[in-house]
């Protein structure tokens, strides 16, 4: 953690693939294959512009590693290639947490748990009331909810589909918006 950085302030965490760059079924293997959402890294610089208070913290879900179907430094080279890309349009991704764990173990970590929010709050002292999870899937939202973040989904990547299982799940007050340029667009109206 940057000793220079205000004691307590708000973060948006991202989820990584359907929200910064395009879901693919049999996982993101590659830089090659990191595809990014059009707007998703223009926006974000926008939002780094106008809201500097606010750290961006990607966390993503990798079942893939546990899988063994990619490994730990691949998905570091992709990071480091999604964090030029950000820097390139002007903004910035301060850090990425990875749960490697498959789907079919149990983990702390792993979305819907709320485990690398946690963390994340833990080393870059953020205030989880004031901080917004953006995703497109349902465990998103829920591990939004669980860290005491406000939820937000995307339509994009699995969102569309996603959305219409909030309703089946209760959760009918959780903001819905196109894309991540919509929702960092509410994220700073809301902090202005």
């Amino acid at each position: 953690m940057d000793p220079t950085m205000p004691a307590s302030h708000p973060a948006v965490f991202l989820d990584r693939d359907g929200v910064l760059i395009e879901n693919k079924n049999d996982y993101v293997r590659s830089i090659g294959e990191a595809v990014p959402i059009l707007g998703a890294f223009e926006a974000l610089a926008r939002f780094r512009h106008q809201s500097p208070a606010y750290r961006v913290i990607v966390v993503t879900n990798q079942a893939g590693i546990g899988k063994g179907i990619i490994t730990h430094a691949t998905v570091a080279a992709i990071h480091a290639h999604l964090s030029a890309w950000a820097r390139a349009t002007g903004g910035e991704i301060d850090a990425f947490y990875v749960c490697a764990h498959r789907n079919d173990e149990p983990s702390l970590c792993r979305k819907p748990a709320p485990g690398m929010l946690l963390q994340a709050a833990r080393e870059w002292s953020i205030d989880l009331a004031r901080s917004v999870m953006v995703g497109d899937a349902l465990t998103d939202v829920q591990a939004g909810l669980a860290a005491g973040a406000r939820p937000i989904l995307v339509r994009t990547g699995r969102g569309e589909s996603e959305a219409a299982r909030l309703i089946s799940f209760g959760l009918t007050e959780v903001t819905v918006v196109p894309d991540l340029a919509a929702a960092l667009k509410r994220v700073g109206a809301a902090a202005g």
